[in-house]
C-alpha cells in the first residue's frame, strides 16, 4: 500500500468517526487539559479521552466488515413503488423471504395487539377477548398459547423472550415462555398501554385513571407512581436515546415524563383533538403523532417544533418507526409506509397495503429484518417492507441467533450494567460534566437554598399531649348516641374543655400573670 492510498483511507475513516462519537457539551480541549494543576485528575481525563477516541476509530475501521447494505424498492419508468403489492413481491423474492409474508386468521378473539423482542426473533400477540400466544415466527413454532377469558388490552416482551407482560381487565400479569403466570402486579390497575425500558429493567404502564407507573422487574419494586392529571391515556412511546416516556392525552397534548419528576418535563400541544398514537425514532431526534382531527404530524424533539404535516382520511390508530427511519401509519384497513418523511415533505408514500375487511389495531416493525407486523380485527399479518430493518446487527447487543448459553450470559451482563432510574433525564449528556462555577458562587447558592428552606419551615407549636384517652368520662361519652341531648353529657364535655384550656395555659404561660408584681420588684428604685 502506498502512502497516498493510506492517507485516503485515513481521510475516509476520519469522516466516519463523527458518527460514533456521542456529542457532549463542554468537552475538555487539550488547552484546558494543560491548565489543570492536579496531576492525578489530569492523567485520568487524558486517559478517558484517549480511550473514547480509540473506540470511535476502531468502530469506523470495522465498517469494512459490514458487508450488508439496505435495499429499497426502485420503480422503473412511470411505475410507482406504492402500487407494488405483497403478492407481486412474493413472486419475485427468494424462498426465505416469501415465508415472511403470512396471515394468521383469528377472527374470534380480535382485534390483536403485538410486540417483537429486541432481537426480532420472537413475537407475542394478544387478542382483546383473551387469546395470548408467543411465537418463534422465524421457525413458525408456537412457544405458548393461553386463553385468559377476560379482556386483554396490550402485550409487551420484557428483557428477553422468557417473560412477557399482559395488561388484562384489572391488573397486569407477567407470564413465562411456557404460558405460566409468574407475577400479578396489583398496583397496575386498568392499564391501557405497556412499555419496557431494556437498559433500566423498568416496566412502564399507563391506564384509564391517568397514572404513569414504573416497575423495576429485576427487584420487583415500584420505582415511581406519577399522576398525570390529564385523564385517561392510551398512547405511549419511549425515546430510546434518553429513556423519556412520551404520553398522548385526550386534550391533544403530548407530555414527556421521567421517573424522577412528579410533573411533566415538557408539555406540547400537538392536535386539536385526542392523540391516538405516538412514535419516536431510535435516534431520539424525531417524533410522529396522530390525532382524531385526522392529522399526522412530524416533530423535531430537539426544538419541539413541527416539521411536516399530513392528512389521513381516517384517523391513524397506530404508528411505528423502523430502524432505518421508515414511518408506518395504520389507518382504517390501510397501512401506509413513508420514506424520508422527517427530512422533506413527501408527495407520495413509499408503500401501501390494504387489509381487506378489517381494521388495523397495532403495527410494529421487526428489528433487523424487512418485516412489518400488523394486528387487526381478524388476526395478525406479516408483510415485507424492503429497507426497513438494520442489515448489520451487533451480536453483543441483540442477537437473533443466540444460543441458550449466550442468552444466559447476556442476561447477567445486562443486569450488571443496569442503569439506575435516577439517571433518566431529558439531557442524557449531563453525566460526567463538571460544574464550572466558582466556589464563592456555589457557596452563595447553597446559602440561599438553606434560607429559603428555613423560611418555608413552620414555627414549632407545642402539641397537646393526649393524656387520659381511656378515662371513665371518655368511655361514658362514647357509649351515648350522638343525636341524643343529655344534660350530664353536656356538663362532662364542658368540664373536659375547661381542663384542656387550663392545661394549655400551664404549658404556654398565662397572660394574666404578666401584670402581677414580682417578688423582687419592691427592692427596685421606683423613681428611675
Amino acid at each position: 500500500m502506498t502512502e497516498e492510498e493510506a492517507s485516503i483511507i485515513d481521510k475516509n475513516i476520519a469522516k466516519k468517526v463523527s458518527k460514533y462519537v456521542r456529542p457532549a457539551e463542554r468537552k475538555i480541549s487539550s488547552r484546558q487539559l494543560k491548565k489543570i494543576k492536579n496531576k492525578k485528575l489530569k492523567g485520568t481525563l487524558d486517559r478517558i479521552e484517549k480511550v473514547s477516541n480509540e473506540a470511535a476509530i476502531k468502530a469506523a475501521r470495522s465498517e469494512i466488515l459490514l458487508t450488508e447494505e439496505p435495499g429499497y424498492l426502485e420503480a422503473e419508468g412511470i411505475e410507482k413503488t406504492f402500487n407494488i403489492t405483497q403478492k407481486q413481491l412474493s413472486e419475485n423474492v427468494d424462498e426465505d423471504s416469501t415465508k415472511k409474508i403470512f396471515d394468521l386468521k383469528l377472527p374470534t378473539f380480535g382485534p390483536y395487539s403485538l410486540d417483537y423482542t429486541r432481537n426480532g426473533r420472537h413475537l407475542v400477540i394478544g387478542g382483546r377477548k383473551g387469546h395470548v400466544m408467543s411465537i418463534d415466527w422465524m421457525e413458525n413454532k408456537i412457544k405458548s398459547e393461553i386463553h385468559l377469558k377476560e379482556t386483554v388490552r396490550d402485550v409487551k416482551w420484557l428483557h428477553n423472550e422468557l417473560f412477557y407482560a399482559v395488561a388484562q381487565k384489572k391488573y397486569v400479569f407477567i407470564y413465562d415462555h411456557n404460558g405460566l403466570e409468574v407475577h400479578r402486579l396489583k398496583k397496575h390497575i386498568e392499564v391501557n398501554k405497556l412499555d419496557f425500558l431494556p437498559y433500566h429493567f423498568l416496566l412502564v404502564s399507563v391506564g384509564s385513571a391517568g397514572w404513569l407507573k414504573y416497575q423495576d422487574t429485576s427487584t420487583g419494586k415500584l420505582v415511581a407512581e406519577l399522576r398525570t392529571k390529564l385523564g385517561g391515556c392510551d398512547a405511549i412511546a419511549q425515546n430510546p436515546w434518553n429513556a423519556i416516556m412520551h404520553l398522548g392525552h385526550y386534550n391533544g397534548t403530548v407530555t414527556l415524563w421521567s421517573p424522577n419528576m412528579s410533573t411533566p418535563l415538557v408539555k406540547m400541544l400537538t392536535h386539536k383533538g385526542p392523540v391516538k398514537a405516538v412514535a419516536v425514532d431510535h435516534t431520539g431526534k424525531y417524533m410522529a403523532t396522530s390525532g382524531l382531527d385526522g392529522q399526522l404530524k412530524l416533530w423535531d424533539i430537539r426544538t419541539y417544533k413541527p416539521l411536516q404535516q399530513y392528512y389521513t382520511r381516517t384517523p391513524a390508530s397506530s404508528l411505528s418507526i423502523s430502524q432505518l427511519g421508515l414511518l408506518g401509519v395504520g389507518w382504517g384497513p390501510h397501512v401506509t409506509i413513508w420514506k424520508d418523511a422527517f427530512l422533506t415533505k413527501q408527495q407520495s408514500p413509499y408503500m401501501n397495503h390494504l387489509q381487506v375487511g378489517s381494521q388495523i389495531q397495532d403495527i410494529h416493525f421487526c428489528p433487523f429484518d424487512d418485516v412489518l407486523g400488523l394486528g387487526h380485527s381478524y388476526g395478525i399479518s406479516s408483510i415485507i417492507i424492503p429497507g426497513s430493518g438494520e442489515p448489520n446487527l451487533d451480536s453483543l447487543e441483540a442477537n437473533p441467533y443466540q444460543s441458550k448459553k449466550q442468552r444466559q450470559e447476556s442476561e447477567v451482563h445486562s443486569l450488571l450494567d443496569k442503569i439506575q432510574p435516577e439517571m433518566i433525564s431529558l439531557d442524557s449528556t449531563f453525566i460526567g460534566k463538571v460544574d464550572g462555577a466558582s466556589k464563592d458562587l456555589l457557596d452563595m447558592e447553597r446559602n440561599e437554598e438553606q434560607k429559603a428552606q428555613r423560611a418555608n419551615e413552620e414555627k414549632w407549636v407545642p402539641k397537646n399531649k393526649a393524656r387520659g384517652k381511656n378515662s371513665s368520662l371518655k368511655r361514658y361519652l362514647r357509649k351515648k348516641q350522638k343525636n341524643v341531648i343529655d344534660e350530664r353529657k353536656l356538663k362532662i364535655q364542658q368540664r373536659i374543655k375547661q381542663e384542656k384550656e387550663a392545661r394549655r395555659k400551664r404549658i404556654m404561660g398565662n397572660e394574666d400573670d404578666k401584670d402581677r408584681p414580682k417578688a423582687l420588684e419592691r427592692f427596685s428604685n421606683k423613681e428611675l
